[in-house]
């Protein structure tokens, strides 16, 4: 099936980065969300902050910041990405080529990560 004219962000590569970068953007500002009200909390209740933040010191939610991270680095790596397809005059034209420095960019990164990150959450960085 053609893929219909007049747009970038129609099916393959340009739909699917347009889709994860609305999708990276909402989970960081939740978090941003979730951040303010869990901060905000320490006014309210110093006991209470702490209980918040002591469940915070788990696996499960090390495994969140590692998504929080990855979330991150996509969406700015990806904004970037967009900006430059929506203002340069040849970013139409490698618009794919770019999304692909995008996912290497972001596999480095991630790489460079993840192994400390998981290291310390599982109990092997001390």
């Amino acid at each position: 099936m053609p893929t219909p004219a007049g747009t970038l962000y129609r099916g393959r590569e340009g739909m699917w980065s347009w889709v994860a970068h609305r999708v990276t953007g909402v989970l960081i500002f939740f978090f941003l969300l979730v951040h303010v009200l869990d901060t905000a909390l320490v006014r309210v209740s110093p006991e209470a902050y702490n209980a918040v933040i002591g469940t915070y010191q788990t696996p499960i939610m090390g495994l969140g910041e590692a998504g929080l991270v990855a979330a991150i680095v996509f969406h700015a790596f990806n904004g970037v990405r967009v900006v430059l397809v929506d203002f340069w005059a040849k970013g139409p034209k490698y618009q794919k080529t770019m999304l692909w420095v995008v996912v290497g960019l972001f596999v480095v990164t991630m790489a460079g990560f993840l192994p400390r990150h998981l290291m310390n959450v599982f109990g092997g960085g001390h």
